[in-house]
């Protein structure tokens, strides 16, 4: 099968595609024929090797997720499953290629009415928001603050918070993603990349202040988004795109009784149920069109590189997905 193989640290440049043998299922696992994989800001920062996730053992085929139809089972699986469409998570490698690896457990089936392209993108993203929009506890009118909000996960957070009658401000950098993360439901938008972002933001919330703000940029951005919030507001962060983690000053944040949730560390982890159970929850709400995913680019797995490059200049909007060759898209 071709795949994209990673031998180095560094750029776009070392994804490389490569003709490597067809990995066969063992004990508990099913062979995936993967239509779309997707690909996240981690997977960038993993592979440039200065990010803040280590460096993993090398060589390796990125890529944590995907959809495809089940091609075959391993010795003490259900044969019965071949056939089946699923999304799936790989364990964190071997997504980027024709076929991919998954434990049984992981697999999870398609509802109808779901195309399998949006069921991929929100493989990740869709559980991720829908744990943090749980955990926020949203009220209506909350003045809540979504960062990277024409991105995967932001752009799935304005859309929850929104339903729940939130006042919701999305920002992001540039001022052409407004269209989009107004069309999502955000009440107004604010580009992060002009100097007087704050102030916009201000005045969006009527000079009270933010009473929510979702990080998931951190470093600058996410220190100064923190610094709008009204005394007893609250912070969910939950990724850090800038590179590096917001600044929280503990004493000012008691101070302010500011409250902060969503933080790896702080906040316990899903069980591997409770991740399974969002990622049902979020397909089944986008095949009762109650909440849409925002695909912005696919590319050929050949072209791994470029989504990088693409994911790396901030142009990109919503999921980026790779899209192998063949007859496997179900």
């Amino acid at each position: 099968m071709r795949a994209v193989v990673m031998e180095e640290f560094g750029g776009p440049e070392v994804l490389r595609i490569r003709q490597v043998e067809d990995p066969l299922p063992g004990p508990g696992q099913v062979l995936v024929a993967v239509a779309y994989a997707s690909i996240t800001f981690v997977e960038t920062q993993v592979r440039s090797g200065d990010g803040p996730f280590g460096r993993p053992a090398l060589p390796r085929i990125p890529g944590n997720g995907v959809g495809g139809r089940i091609v075959a089972t391993g010795p003490d699986v259900d044969p019965a499953l071949r056939g089946t469409v699923v999304v799936t998570t790989t364990g964190g490698e071997g997504g980027y290629a024709e076929l991919a690896l998954a434990r049984a457990q992981d697999a999870v089936p398609v509802p109808a009415g779901l195309e399998l392209k949006d069921a991929v993108a929100l493989l990740a993203d869709g559980r991720t928001a829908l744990l943090l929009h749980r955990q926020a506890e949203i009220k209506p009118a909350d003045r809540i603050l979504v960062e990277a909000a024409g991105g995967g996960v932001g752009s799935l957070l304005v859309q929850l918070a929104a339903a729940a009658d939130a006042h919701v401000i999305g920002a992001a950098r540039g001022a052409g993603k407004a269209e989009l993360v107004t069309s999502l439901g955000a009440a107004s938008y604010v580009d992060y990349s002009r100097p007087d972002w704050l102030d916009r933001v201000m005045e969006a919330t009527g000079g009270v202040g933010l009473d929510l703000v979702f990080d998931g940029v951190g470093g600058r951005i996410g220190t100064e988004a923190i610094g709008a919030l009204r005394e007893g507001g609250r912070v969910s962060i939950y990724g850090m795109a800038s590179g590096a983690d917001a600044e929280l000053d503990e004493g000012r944040l008691r101070a302010r009784s500011i409250g902060v949730i969503g933080v790896i560390g702080r906040t316990a982890a899903p069980s591997p149920a409770q991740t399974r159970a969002l990622i049902v929850d979020a397909l089944n709400l986008a095949a009762d069109e109650r909440l849409r995913p925002v695909i912005g680019q696919t590319f050929p797995l050949e072209s791994a590189a470029a989504a990088h490059r693409a994911i790396e200049s901030r142009t990109t909007t919503g999921k980026t997905l790779l899209i192998p060759a063949g007859d496997a898209r179900g």
